[in-house]
């Protein structure tokens, strides 16, 4: 069992930046694959970037690549993700999330874990 909790949340100007944190509670932290999904209101999750448990693979989604910048901490059971260039079109609510990686599959990471989620909103 993995409990996760968000932070780092806020509003911003376009072309700012932030950086969200996810701290997991749990022994087994270093056994899962995690990454970061997002909601925009009126639409459905959406995924964002998921890296393997050996933090040497990582997958991000178009909308977000060259911006956005996922990494972890497995001594401090944290990761991160940092967020430049940010766009009105980045306003959501962002999720953290932990489970199984799957080389060849879209999104790559089955989430079997989800946080509380942080509201990040960018102003035009």
């Amino acid at each position: 069992q993995v409990q996760l909790v968000e932070s780092g949340g806020g509003l911003v100007q376009a072309g700012g930046s932030l950086r969200l944190s996810c701290a997991a509670s749990g022994r087994t932290f270093s056994s899962y694959a995690m990454g970061w999904f997002r909601q925009a209101p009126g639409k459905e999750r959406e995924f964002v970037v998921a890296v393997g448990r050996s933090g040497y693979t990582t997958y991000y989604a178009d909308s977000v690549k060259g911006r956005f910048t996922f990494s972890r901490d497995n001594a401090k059971n944290t990761v991160y993700l940092q967020m430049n260039s940010l766009k009105p079109e980045d306003t959501a609510v962002y999720y953290c999330a932990a489970g199984s990686y799957y080389i060849g599959r879209y999104p790559p990471l089955q989430s079997d874990f989800w946080g509380q989620g942080t509201q990040v909103t960018v102003s035009s």
